[in-house]
């Protein structure tokens, strides 16, 4: 997807004419952030109380799903996001989930997954952690979830915000390089490690 030099757009953009499925592209911030800490909650207590996972091994194993989900976020946002498009609908693709986002990056609507795909996306990560650590996805998953949260949350910190005065600006100027200065590089939005890690960090 060829984004170098794109003019960034105010306001929005209606990616489909049906209204029910523009609709759905559009998500407030807060829905997905009180989802996600709710269900974390739900399936940790559900864990514990039926001595899946034990207080001593929660804390590890959630930070452990926290810490993965920053690899996925970076592949996902590396590699899906900004997919070549060599095809007409792989470039339909790519414009969808990703590059509406670069041509209106003040969109608040589109900063988070529409619910409907988180919830899929869910399910499926549910069954498929479980099939690798069985019941230990009872904190894998839910350090996960709050990883994505965090990475929702400083995502859209730095598109909705103006650059703030502590120690939140790093990531906001990093973020802000990936869209105004350079899309190929600089693609961690909640945590640099996986730029420095790949050699995709901006150069200075």
């Amino acid at each position: 997807m060829e984004l170098k030099n794109k003019p960034h757009l105010k306001g929005t953009k209606s990616l489909f004419k049906n209204k029910f499925l523009e609709r759905l592209t559009r998500t407030h911030i807060s829905v997905p952030l009180i989802l996600f800490s709710i269900i974390s909650t739900v399936l940790i207590i559900y864990g514990l109380r039926n001595f899946h996972i034990s207080a001593v091994n929660t804390v590890p194993i959630f930070f452990g799903g926290f810490f993965a989900f920053t690899l996925v976020e970076y592949l996902m946002h590396r590699f899906l996001f900004h997919l070549t498009p060599t095809t007409k609908k792989r470039e339909k693709f790519a414009y969808t989930v990703h590059g509406v986002h670069h041509d209106y990056p003040k969109d608040r609507d589109r900063l988070a997954m529409p619910i409907p795909l988180s919830m899929t996306l869910s399910v499926l990560f549910f069954f498929f952690f479980k099939l690798i650590m069985g019941n230990f996805v009872y904190a894998f998953l839910p350090g996960f979830f709050m990883g994505y949260s965090a990475y929702l949350w400083v995502h859209y910190m730095v598109h909705a915000f103006q650059p703030p005065k502590n120690f939140w600006k790093f990531l906001w100027v990093h973020h802000g390089i990936h869209h105004y200065k350079d899309p190929d590089s600089a693609f961690g939005v909640s945590s640099i490690l996986w730029d420095v890690v790949f050699g995709t960090m901006p150069k200075k």
